[in-house]
């Protein structure tokens, strides 16, 4: 007689959900998947990794706002036309074109060009010794890497984090409290993408916003709203996730000083830096995907039309994958599932793991003690996460210039 298994049950609205609590690891250990109230969580890596890579499986967040009765309004009218959302040879398309301009070749010559903004903006800090961390250097770097990829004049910068800042809180459990502050946010980034795409038009740029607009103008291989789309997901998706893994990396090393310590002395363990932090405290905790059919996987029936979420966390601590999860920057590890994975996985996860490679690698030569003080905030530990506010202290240094 086959035992049946002990499956538990997670309620991700519960106030203070976690997906890294005792609870979730729990659940792992009772079985390789739980049922909640959003649909089945995959909870280890052997599980994790297959379904990712099933082609019958489909994006799970295209459906998202629907998902809490968001139907109508300017987000509804968004969010099924981003390259998250389609599926198919549309999809195909669009990220083939869209791909040339996230290769190694177009952004391994713009690191230098990280490193020194970095270290810029620790000048602007290191004497004082004290900062909000978030502001001061994750939102700044982050939005400042997107102007400067996609043409866009510096000085924006501010305006960008403010409203990626709030369409950031589309992927919280709470997106239907929050939908007028995520409306605003989206209508602004919606304003910049349509001025720079009018202000290149006619143009011969070969950076990224200039090929899709020759791409446009070529046969009608992107069209106009598309365009759009692509543009306005870009500056959103570029900048929310790296401003909160940044955060999400300072807050992980502040509880293993040791590995900063070795990071300061090692630059060159910055982009396994990146890996290791992603696979302990990634900012994507969970990746979701919808069957488009009905999907036999082990003992599971996944019906057409249900959502399973891979969860990020339980994932990378797996023991039956990884011989030893205590947090090493010099470790070799399988692949994490922060960027996902399969015909959804991140296209811009190169120069995301460029970027944040190069802002750890400078905060820990010029930082190498940092301690975070009382009135951190974060935002809720499900969906896409990280650090409201992160106030530190540490030794101050002199500018570098």
């Amino acid at each position: 007689m086959t035992e049946t298994p002990n499956i538990a049950h997670l309620d991700f609205s519960e106030t203070g959900f976690s997906i890294r609590s005792d609870q979730v690891m729990q659940a792992r250990e009772q079985h390789w998947y739980a049922t909640t109230n959003f649909g089945i969580a995959i909870l280890r890596y052997e599980d994790s990794n297959a379904l990712l890579k099933d082609k019958r499986l489909y994006q799970g967040t295209r459906r998202w706002p629907s998902h809490f009765g968001i139907s109508d309004g300017l987000l509804a009218k968004w969010w099924p036309d981003i390259m998250l959302s389609i599926e198919g040879e549309d999809h195909l398309r669009l990220r083939k074109l869209s791909g040339p301009a996230f290769s190694p070749k177009v952004l391994e010559p713009l690191i230098p060009t990280f490193s020194e903004l970095a270290h810029e903006l620790i000048d602007g800090f290191c004497e004082r010794g004290t900062t909000e961390f978030m502001s001061e250097f994750a939102e700044a770097y982050s939005a400042r890497v997107i102007t400067g990829l996609l043409g866009i004049d510096k000085s924006q910068w501010r305006d960008i984090a403010d409203l990626a800042t709030e369409l950031g809180y589309v992927f919280s459990v709470t997106i239907k409290d929050d939908l007028e502050v995520i409306e605003h946010g989206l209508s602004g980034l919606l304003d910049i993408s349509k001025a720079l795409i009018e202000s290149r038009q006619g143009t011969d740029g070969e950076d990224f916003v200039g090929a899709l607009i020759r791409a446009n103008s070529d046969g009608q291989k992107i069209t106009d709203h598309e365009l759009l789309m692509l543009v306005s997901f870009i500056i959103f998706a570029g900048f929310d996730t790296t401003r909160n893994q940044i955060g999400l990396g300072l807050q992980t090393f502040s509880n293993h000083m040791d590995q900063w310590q070795v990071l300061g002395k090692n630059p060159e363990l910055g982009r396994s830096a990146v890996e290791e932090v992603m696979r302990v405290n990634p900012t994507i905790t969970w990746v979701s995907r919808e069957a488009s059919v009905d999907v036999e996987y082990k003992e599971l029936v996944i019906p057409q039309g249900k959502t399973i979420h891979l969860l990020t966390i339980p994932s990378g601590s797996d023991p039956r994958r990884f011989e030893k999860v205590e947090f090493d920057i010099a470790a070799q590890r399988p692949p994490h599932f922060g960027f996902g994975g399969g015909m959804h996985h991140c296209l811009g996860h190169y120069v995301a793991r460029l970027d944040m490679a190069e802002a750890y690698k400078a905060l820990a030569e010029r930082i190498p003690d940092f301690e975070i003080l009382s009135g951190a905030s974060y935002l809720p530990d499900s969906g896409n996460t990280g650090p409201i506010e992160l106030p530190i202290k540490f030794m101050p240094s002199a500018r570098r210039s």
